[in-house]
């Protein structure tokens, strides 16, 4: 019998093995790219270079869902659960095929909840009566979190601070917080019921709802409207009732004039409420939608209600300070209104953001007023915020009934403003642990290439990044955490697949390092 040597088995097995070889492309599996801080600059050239990656579109893009008096959701508040959900899920899928990515969500309109919470009741608007749980049950902020999630959106939980009771929130029940806690909470001339703003059992029951949310829900953002103190049209032109609070004050020894002693007292909360934010959960961010005009004259061509001395809020000092991660000043006017100008009010903004935290104007998307075409005009508005020198772009829309109600909008939003999805902008002051790099896997169906990505830790993940190179030419797609597997075409207008990177990003939109492999 004829026997082989170990040099001649070796070198038959490989002939084997090179004669039943796929035709397929073989796939060769790159090392990652580090970041640019750990390597040398002759290295990083090598490798940035023949990559060329395109830049991220990186640009926030939220819609404001007002709940109070059913004006967005739900609709009526008589319907089924399962017709809530249904209209939640609509109008977030026309979020996502409109390319927003964040949804503004009011949780708590008055001093209620859409949620399960043991501090304050459900709410009347959710229901029809206050203190009803819905039926069968759920959790309907839960459910927003989870299904904006789904579709890679950011979920932001609007509170009106000191809101107690809506003139459209039904009769006054036992559960409601105006009749547990009598001695914070005034009543107003138009029949709406207000907290007590300087009352420190005011601001440690808000702080305390704030905590609780931040603590229990899967949240990206606590966010805060324009009502601080109530306009004066709610209480008819007179004075805020607050007078006990204010003898207490002055017989402790208080020396402000009421109205900065009035400032103060939202001050110290908005900081407040910013700190333990940060000390509960360090990737939560804080935003506030100020009225758009801090004071009438500034900027100088600028004339208008001053929320300044009309709400007592000094807007302009907690961006100053950086109390927040995004300010979103209400800039509801048309882009040439002769007293108003978007432009002025933008740029003046800017200005005092002395810290570079994100600036995202609210538009007036549902009804900026003295327009032609609406639509033309907030396609003008955002093209403004993007030519102007500062680096970070956004904006927030009020409301979705400017989108969901109006098709000629979703007509510039999809083919014009919003064409392609963008990533929300980084926050650089914002520090938390970099994801680990994700994994690609490749297999092959007859001539496309299937892709299967994973994260050890998928539940950080928010969206994918892909970038693909056909030829010498790279580009990416932006997907959602819950799309894993997909084909690709091995060829694209002739031009073969040569490579392929996939990145992960956080809920703050930060980047992975690569998962990068070289198709052969």
């Amino acid at each position: 019998m004829f026997k082989f040597s170990n040099c001649t088995f070796l070198l038959f097995f490989l002939l084997i093995i090179n004669q039943n070889c796929s035709s397929q492309p073989a796939i060769v599996v790159d090392k990652p790219i580090v970041k640019k801080e750990n390597l040398p600059t002759k290295i990083i050239k090598e490798i940035e270079k023949p990559l060329n990656l395109p830049e991220i579109n990186r640009e926030f893009r939220g819609v404001w869902i007002a709940t109070v008096a059913n004006i967005n959701w739900p609709s009526k508040n008589n319907l089924s659960t399962e017709q809530q959900k249904a209209e939640a899920i609509n109008l977030l899928d026309l979020i996502e095929k409109n390319n927003f990515n964040a949804v503004v969500f009011q949780a708590r309109p008055s001093a209620d909840a859409l949620y399960k919470s043991n501090l304050e009741p459900w709410s009347f608007f959710l229901n029809g009566e206050t203190g009803k749980a819905p039926n069968p049950y759920y959790d309907p902020l839960e459910f927003w979190i989870s299904e904006a999630h789904k579709r890679g959106l950011e979920l932001h939980v609007w509170l009106n601070p000191y809101r107690a009771h809506h003139t459209t929130g039904g009769k006054i029940s036992k559960e409601s917080l105006v009749n547990k806690m009598p001695d914070e909470i005034v009543k107003l001339k138009n029949g709406t019921y207000w907290m007590d703003p300087s009352n420190e059992k005011t601001q440690d029951h808000v702080s305390a709802v704030v905590k609780d949310l931040v603590k229990r829900y899967d949240l990206d953002a606590i966010h805060f409207d324009d009502y601080f103190y109530p306009y004066a049209e709610y209480n008819y032109g007179a004075d805020f009732p607050d007078s006990k609070s204010w003898i207490q004050y002055l017989k402790s020894g208080g020396t402000l004039e009421k109205a900065d002693w009035r400032r103060a007292n939202v001050n110290k909360f908005v900081k407040r409420i910013h700190d333990e934010i940060k000390q509960e959960k360090t990737d939560v961010q804080f935003g506030i939608s100020p009225f758009g005009i801090w004071k009438s004259g500034f900027p100088a061509d600028v004339k208008g209600t001053s929320q300044y001395d009309e709400l007592f809020a000094d807007a302009k000092l907690w961006l100053n300070q950086g109390w927040v991660d995004y300010f979103s000043p209400q800039l509801y006017w048309k882009m040439d209104a002769p007293e108003q100008r978007f432009q002025s009010l933008y740029d003046w903004w800017q200005s005092e953001n002395t810290l570079k935290r994100h600036l995202y104007p609210g538009l007036n998307t549902v009804g900026v007023k003295n327009v032609s075409n609406r639509s033309s005009e907030i396609y003008d508005q955002i093209n403004a915020i993007r030519q102007s020198k500062f680096s970070t772009k956004g904006e927030i829309h009020y409301s979705i009934a400017g989108i969901s109600k109006d098709n000629a909008m979703q007509d510039m939003f999809q083919n014009q403003a919003y064409k392609e999805k963008a990533l929300v902008p980084l926050s650089p002051w914002i520090k938390t642990k970099a994801l680990d790099k994700p994994s690609l896997e490749i297999s092959y169906s007859d001539k496309d290439l299937i892709l299967k990505f994973n994260h050890k830790n998928l539940n950080l993940v928010r969206n994918w990044i892909l970038y693909t190179e056909y030829g010498n030419v790279w580009t990416y797609k932006i997907y959602t955490k819950d799309e894993i597997q997909m084909n690709l075409a091995s060829s694209n207008n002739g031009k073969k697949l040569t490579r392929i990177a996939l990145q992960a990003t956080d809920r703050l939109g930060n980047e992975s390092i690569y998962d990068l492999k070289t198709i052969k």
